[in-house]
C-alpha cells in the first residue's frame, strides 16, 4: 500500500497525476489519499498529520509526503524505513515526529536518478521523483539502493510540556482540525487523576475531561469542553461548534491545565494562576 499526504489540494491535477505515475509502474498496488489539504507549505501541520495517521496503516506501507517549499533547491529527499513502514519526504523536518517514535529508523538520501522519471521538473518532484520511487519501493526496492545513509535529518522544534506550579502543566495547541477543535500536545492520562480545567485564549474551560461531545450541556460554559481526541491528546472543543472560532486562537496558543493534586509538580519552574472549575 502507498499513502499520499500533500498540500496539492484537489482543484488542480497534481494529486491525480501522482496516482497516474504510480499506477504506470505498480498497477497492482493500492494507493490511499491520506490528505491533499495540508495548508500550503505547512511542514509542521504535515508532520503532525503524518504522525497521527501512520500507525493505523498495515505493515509495509510506503508513505509519500510531499509538502516541499524547497522543491528544486539543493534540499535532500529522504527515505526512512522503520520496523513498520517506509517514508518518503523532503528533508525539511516533515519526518520529525515519525523519527521520534522510531529512533531505530534507517535513513537514505534519494539520489539515484535511475529510479526517477526520465525528465525531472524543478517544480514537481512529487510526480517525477516521489511517485516513481514510491512505486518501486512498494514493489520491493531496498531503500539502500537509493543513495547514501543519512544521519543528520533536519528536525522541527516540537513544543514541550512544562510543569509550572503545583498541579499546573503548560502546553500549547499543536493542531486545529476542520471542526475547529484545538488539539494540544498534552495527554490527559499523564496529567493526573482529575483535570479540573484549562485556560486557553484567556478563557477558562471547566473539567473534567469528557468522554464524548454529547456529555457537555451546550447551555453550560458556552458549550466549551475538554475531551481526549482520537490521537490520545487533550482537545479543547465546543459542543456543536468551533473552539477556534469561539476562542479566536489557533496553533501555538498556550494552554494551562490544572489537576486536582496537593503535590508540587515535578520540575516546577515558577507559578501560574490557577484555573477555576
Amino acid at each position: 500500500m502507498i499513502s499520499l499526504l500533500t498540500d496539492f489540494g484537489t482543484r488542480d491535477v497534481y494529486a491525480g497525476v501522482l496516482h497516474a505515475v504510480i499506477g504506470g509502474i505498480a498497477p497492482g498496488v493500492r494507493v490511499v489519499d491520506l490528505t491533499h489539504e495540508v495548508a500550503p507549505q505547512d511542514v509542521t501541520e504535515a508532520a503532525f498529520l503524518l504522525d497521527a495517521a501512520a500507525p493505523w496503516f498495515p505493515p509495509g506501507t510506503v508513505h509519500v509526503c510531499v509538502v516541499d517549499p524547497g522543491v528544486g533547491s539543493d534540499r535532500r529527499i529522504l527515505c526512512a524505513r522503520t520496523r513498520a513502514a517506509t517514508f518518503l519526504a523532503p528533508d525539511n523536518g516533515l519526518l520529525t515526529r515519525v523519527l521520534e517514535r522510531a529512533p531505530e529508523a534507517r535513513l537514505n538520501a534519494v539520489v539515484d536518478r535511475s529510479y526517477f522519471l526520465p525528465e525531472v521538473s524543478s517544480t514537481f518532484h512529487g510526480r517525477d521523483v516521489f511517485a516513481p520511487v514510491a512505486a518501486r519501493l512498494a514493489l520491493g526496492l531496498d531503500p539502500a539502493a537509493l543513495g547514501p545513509e543519512v544521519r543528520d535529518p533536519l528536525r522541527l522544534s516540537l513544543p514541550p510540556e512544562r510543569a509550572l506550579a503545583s498541579g499546573v502543566t503548560a502546553g500549547e495547541v499543536v493542531h486545529v482540525d476542520r471542526y475547529g477543535n484545538l488539539i494540544t500536545n498534552l495527554r490527559p492520562g499523564a496529567l493526573g487523576p482529575a483535570v479540573r480545567g484549562a485556560r486557553v485564549g484567556g478563557v477558562e474551560v471547566a473539567g473534567p475531561v469528557r468522554r464524548s461531545y454529547a456529555e457537555q450541556d451546550p447551555r453550560e460554559g458556552g458549550g466549551l469542553l475538554l475531551i481526549t481526541g482520537s490521537t490520545g491528546l487533550l482537545e479543547v472543543a465546543v459542543r456543536d461548534g468551533s473552539a477556534q472560532a469561539r476562542l479566536g486562537v489557533g496553533r501555538g496558543a498556550p494552554v494551562e491545565v490544572e489537576v486536582s493534586t496537593g503535590a508540587p509538580a515535578a520540575g516546577a519552574q515558577g507559578s501560574a494562576r490557577g484555573v477555576r472549575s
